[in-house]
Order: C-alpha cells, then structure tokens, then sequence
C-alpha cells in the first residue's frame, strides 16, 4: 500500500478533520500552505485565493444561511460555520437550527447590559466602548462570529415598540455612540451587524410599509449613524430593514445597498438580510445583497444557482457577494485562532453597572427631594409591579438570558439592609383587582416616611418590545390614578420610571416632588436606581429624545395617519427633517423635557466661550472653547452640548441642530476647560439638487448648554467661503 493512502486510512480512523485528512493524502512534496491559510498575507490576496478553489455550490453556500443562525462550513478548505447572534445589549440564548424557540441549554447566559437608548442617556462615548467590549468578549466567548447590533434607527415617533433598543432621536449623538460601540466589539474579532437599513422607524406594518421621505430627510437625519458605522467604525456588516423605501424591500434596495452603501460609501462588508426580509430572487441577486438569512426557502440558495446556470445572472455578482462573505471572515480572523474571550467576569459586571448608572436620568427633583438619606429614615413603602418585574428577558429578539437580574425593589434592599423597614405593594396588574391592590398600595404609602413608586411599561407586548407599537403615551393598567392616589396619602413620594422612552405625565407630575427616569437597565438595574435614590450615584444622564407633554405634539402626529402609521401600506414622513427636538424648537411647541435634559445633585456654570478659527483644510473649521465648573457640594457630570444655526441657509433648516458634546466629570469647586473641535460637516446641509453637502459662506451662531432649551453661552461665526463635498 502507497504511504500516502496508508496516511489516508489512519486519518479517517482517527477522525482528523476533512480539511486534514485531504492535507495528509497529497504528496509531501505538494503540500504547500494554502495562501488564503497564511494571515501574514494581504487580506485580498487570501479573498481571492479562497475564491479561486470554491465551487459553485460553495460559492452560493456562503450566501444564505444553512439554519436559522449559521451559514455552513466547508470542510475541505477549512473553512467553518459562520455563528451569528441577535443582540444589541448581549449574546441571545441559543435558539433551535429552524426554531425560534430557546435551544435549552445550560451555556448561553449571559451579561445583560442596558438597552439602547439607556445608553444613549449616558451621551459618553467611553461608556459605548466599555459597553461594545463586553459584548465583543462574551460573542467570543460563545463562538458567535457576527453579532447583530448596534442598532441606529432614529426615534422618529415615541410609539414605536423598538425605542428602547436605538439610541434616540439625533444622528449626531447616535453616530457617536454607534462608532465606539462597534470598534469595541470587533477588536475582538467578532464582527458587528449594524441594522436596519433604513428607516425602520416602526413596528406596525414592519414587513410591508413604504417609506416616501425626501432625499434631505433621509440624508440628514436616518443614514447619518450608518454611514459613521460604516466610514469611521469600519463595521464589517450591515443588515438590510424590513421595510419598503421608496417602493422597493430595502434588503433588495438597489439606491440604499449598490448606490450608497457600496458605491458613495465604499463599503467592502456583507449586507445582510433580516430574518424573513427577502421577498424575490432577481432583486435579491442584483440589489446589493450578501447574505440570507432567516427565509425557509431562499432566493440566493437553489433558484440563484439555477439562474447562473442558465446565465440569467453574470458569475461577477456571484463571486462578489462571496468576496464580501470571505472578506468579514478574514478580517475577523476566522481562520486563525483567536483569543477565548471571557464572560460575567466582574469587570463586565462593573461596565453594566456603570451604563446603568450614567443612564438614570433626573427629571424632577423639587425642594431637594432627593437623594434620600436612610439614616433619616425609618420605614420606606415601595410601590409597582416594575419594582419587581425582570425585566432582561424581553423584546422578543433582543431578549438576554442574563446570570441574575438585580430589580429595583432589590437594589433598594441591598442598599438600606436590616436598618429601615421596607414595604412591598404591587398596586397594580394586569388583569387584577385594581381597586384592590390601589388600596393596599394606599395603605402601604400612608405608613411609610416616603414611598418610591417604580411605574412605567415592560418589554413584552403591547409595550417595548418588536413586533409591535404603543397605542398612546400613557401609562398602562391605572398607574395615573393611583400615583395620584398615592402621592395624595403620602405627599413624599418619589416616581421611578422604567421605560424604553417618553409616557405622559400630566395627571401627577405636579404632585410628586421627584421623578426619575431609568430606561431598562440591564442586570444591575436596581443598584443603579438605588445608588441614585440614595446619592451614592449623583445622576448624569440626559435625554437622548425629547420627552412630549402629550401625543398630539409630537411630530409624526402632525400629519395625520398618513405620517403615522400610514395609508394604503405608505407612510409619507411629512415632517421631514424636523424630528425630535428640530420639531418642538423650530415650531415653538413647549416640551414636557427637552432633548438632553437632566438635573444633578450639583450644580455647573459655563463661562469663557471662544470661538477660535481652523487652521487646515482636514482639521476643524473651529474650536469651540469654554469653561464648566462644579458650583455645588458634590462630585458629578455634565453634559455640555453644542448646537449650531445658520442664519440665512440656502435651504429651509431647523432652528438649532446638536454637532458637538462632553461629558465632563467634575469634583466639588472644580473647574474645567472644554474643547469641541467642529468640523465642515458641523456646517454642511444635504443639497439634492447638487448632490452633495454644502457648507455656505454665511454666519452661523454657536450656542453651548445643557439642553437644547437650555442654552448657557452663544457666539457667531463666519464660515468664510461655500464649499460642496460629495
């Protein structure tokens, strides 16, 4: 017998893998490594060498997925199976090969961070790189090589049920966040998924609604994260929306995926599908997309082989969509072998709690209600079903199944331990006896020094949670009416809101003396409520969207339900660039809370704004300069925001528009000096007519704050010359 075959026989019995056992049955002397195996090589040079020895029926393998959440290996090039896992706040519980349903393992728990737009509410980029790291070590942990996340949609309506899971209503401030989140990630070589492209901005219709919005509007407002994603974060995947712009499926979009993406944006990655979001195969194979995921039976699988086959479709467009498939393997070192990762170390613990912390927004704090002094105090009444409601394993894909989950009844426990009398009161149910638990709720209030009464909404349906849309800003099961009820037997009582963005308040905000806002946030949730309703924490968030007094102000509202949801499956967004705080500041309309909003435990002061001149062509066009110092007794932070308006724009704008912040973390007395370089794109609008961004000669007022209604300094500046960039 040949030695080579003798070598071949014993691999097979030792079950060397089928890469080896074909490795080991060539000729000593043809055993050269593979190019595309050497990692000192160029990327594209590997790309294209792997390319080179696929067949077609690998080729168009590595286009869809083989289960719900891989796509399959290829043995006899080494090449693995691709694991990919939903996620924007942690790595999803493991899940059936074809079956949403959990897979029922022991392995897959995970640390559960903030949701999104907690997040946002930090507005400190540290904070999204601390929050990218751990998921980046855990999806490395768990063998997922593409998480899906971040996610960057814009808050366009409060209503819409996956609020909780963006960040905010801003592109500016989600750009930022998105471009730190998504460098921490893949500096684990896992890659990162950022999704949906664009304008999923609702859950009502999802899989079938047209967006019509003008060019400005989608330029300026919902593609502004995905192209920092993309140009500055370098992410290496992008995932295609559910819905329709402009009449066509955007997973199948050839303006948004050939055009932009890949043509103005020169993005080198995969796009990938949503889970079901391709609906037909020539579109599929010709509007840009990489991969399939999530389809019973996919386009790009047997009927775009066929299509080769007949020549229906040029091999180029194959091979293309192959390069990029292989391109993210190889730039996530795939092939090689890459560190373990690590998961719920206490580290990553810490990073959730800090999120957390920095996300909890003061809203209200009248007559020094808080922070709450448990020396002071004997006897505390704890009021809502949020105050013992986990809160992790909800909003269907973005479900976590975290280690331990600490709420916000427990948090405050821990926090006061056996030295004050704590009283537990549900107050309300779904489904139960309102009048009944309102009265035992009331009784509890009545016999507490002070009762903190944690209301708001959950991550299941009707609520925040995919699939699905708030009807109202209200708050569910009678919470209104009984934290009316409640604040009238005890006027000292606090209202802890647990939420994925705005409700309405107006039936009790005048009552109560404190109000705080703390989103969904994450496994350490309750030590964050209670670090700061006992000042262990001084509160540092600020909103990342405006809070509406009620509905109708809101701007999707104002045009009728053709704006929002739609009519005749089209949603028409009306209101153009005036989302958000563009919206109420343009028009006047008075807020409950502005945009970047929130109170401290301190107090800052801003002085000495300068406004210096750039001094190159790839540097600022100006520094924007200035003092904040800490005028209270306490340590805390400040969000300094800068916001920029034209004066005579060439085209309508709104009346301010955030380009710049800092967080600024002072001690007592302490002042600090603040730089906030601007860019020409801090100056630029979107021209179709030119198809480009133009930055006009004019002079241009640069206001600095802590809110957008709430501006503490402002200087003028002249832009001295029109330049256009495409």
């Amino acid at each position: 017998m040949r030695p080579s075959r003798l070598r071949f026989i014993n691999a097979l019995i030792f079950g060397l893998p089928a890469f080896a056992v074909a490795l080991l049955a060539v000729p000593a002397e043809a055993q050269e490594r593979p190019l595309y195996l050497d990692a000192a090589q160029p990327l594209e040079a590997r790309v294209d060498d792997l390319l080179s020895r696929l067949t077609l029926d690998e080729k168009v393998s590595l286009v869809h997925g083989d289960t719900l959440f891989t796509t399959p290996a290829i043995d006899r090039l080494g090449l693995p199976r691709r694991w990919m896992s939903d996620g924007p706040h942690g790595v999803r519980e493991d899940v059936g090969a074809n079956t949403f349903n959990p897979a029922g393992r022991t392995d897959d728990f995970t640390t559960c961070l903030p949701v999104g737009i907690a997040l946002a509410a930090t507005w400190n980029p540290a904070a999204a790189q601390a929050y990218g790291d751990v998921i980046g070590e855990e999806a490395r942990k768990r063998g997922k090589d593409i998480m899906l996340g971040p996610s960057v949609n814009i808050m366009r309506t409060p209503l819409n049920g996956r609020n909780a899971e963006y960040l905010g209503e801003d592109p500016f401030l989600a750009s930022r966040l998105t471009v730190s989140y998504i460098r921490a990630v893949q500096a684990h070589n896992v890659a990162s998924c950022v999704k949906h492209f664009a304008a999923n901005n609702q859950e009502t219709r999802r899989g079938s609604i047209n967006v019509e919005m003008n060019e400005r509007t989608l330029r300026e407002i919902y593609l502004p994260a995905f192209r920092a994603a993309v140009q500055e974060g370098g992410v290496w995947a992008v995932m295609g929306a559910y819905n329709k712009l402009r009449g066509q499926y955007c997973c199948e979009n050839d303006y948004l995926l050939n055009h932009v993406l890949k043509g103005e944006w020169g993005f080198p990655g995969l796009v990938m599908s949503d889970w079901g979001g391709t609906h037909d195969t020539r579109e599929a194979v010709l509007n840009g997309l990489d991969l399939e995921m999530g389809s019973r039976k996919p386009h790009l699988a047997e009927a775009f082989r066929d299509g080769l086959q007949k020549g229906e479709y040029p091999m180029a467009v194959l091979d293309d969509k192959v390069r990029r498939n292989l391109r993210v393997m190889f730039a996530t070192h795939a092939f090689e072998v890459r560190p373990e990762g690590s998961i719920n170390t206490s580290a990553h613990q810490q990073a959730a709690r800090r999120v957390a912390e920095e996300s909890v927004v003061l809203l209200k704090n009248a007559s020094g209600a808080l922070p709450l002094d448990p020396v002071k105090l004997t006897s505390i009444a704890v009021i809502g079903d949020d105050a013992v409601r986990l809160q992790a394993y909800g909003g269907d894909s973005a479900r976590i199944k975290a280690f331990y989950e600490i709420s916000p009844l427990e948090g405050i426990l821990r926090r006061v331990g056996g030295n004050v009398n704590v009283t537990f009161s549900e107050g309300w149910r779904k489904d139960g006896d309102a009048t009944a638990l309102a009265a035992r709720a009331v009784l509890a209030a009545k016999a507490a020094d002070v009762t903190i009464v944690v209301a708001g909404l959950n991550r299941q349906r009707p609520f925040d949670c995919e699939g699905t849309d708030r009807k109202d800003l209200k708050l569910p099961y009678g919470q209104d009416a009984l934290i009316q009820q409640v604040v009238q037997a005890n006027p000292r009582t606090i209202v802890v809101l647990v939420s994925g963005g705005p409700v309405e308040m107006d039936a009790w905000l005048a009552q109560v003396p404190a109000v705080v806002q703390a989103w969904y946030g994450g496994m350490e949730a309750g030590t964050a409520i209670a670090g700061v309703l006992f000042g262990d924490v001084n509160p540092s968030g600020r909103l990342p969207c405006t809070f509406p007094k009620k509905l109708e102000d809101t701007p999707a509202f104002s045009g009728g339900a053709r704006a929002y949801p739609g009519e005749n499956g089209v949603e028409h967004y009306d209101e153009g660039l005036l989302v958000g705080y563009r919206w109420y500041d343009t028009k006047a309309v008075e807020p409950l809370f502005p945009f970047g909003f929130g109170l401290s435990y301190t107090s800052f002061t801003y002085s000495g704004l300068k406004l210096t001149a750039g001094s190159g062509p790839q540097g600022p066009v100006v520094s924007v300069e200035f003092e904040v110092t800490n005028t209270g007794e306490r340590a805390g932070a400040e969000v300094a925001q800068v916001y920029v308006h034209q004066a005579k724009p060439g085209l309508p704008r709104p009346l301010r528009e955030l380009k710049g912040f800092r967080k600024v973390f002072l001690k007592p007395g302490e002042k600090q000096t603040v730089s906030v370089p601007l860019g020409r794109e801090a100056f630029a609008y979107y021209s179709p007519d030119q198809d480009g961004w133009v930055a006009e000669k004019d002079d241009f007022t640069i206001s600095v704050g802590g809110s957008s209604r709430d501006l503490r300094l402002e200087g003028s500046f002249p832009l001295p010359q029109t330049t256009l960039e495409k």
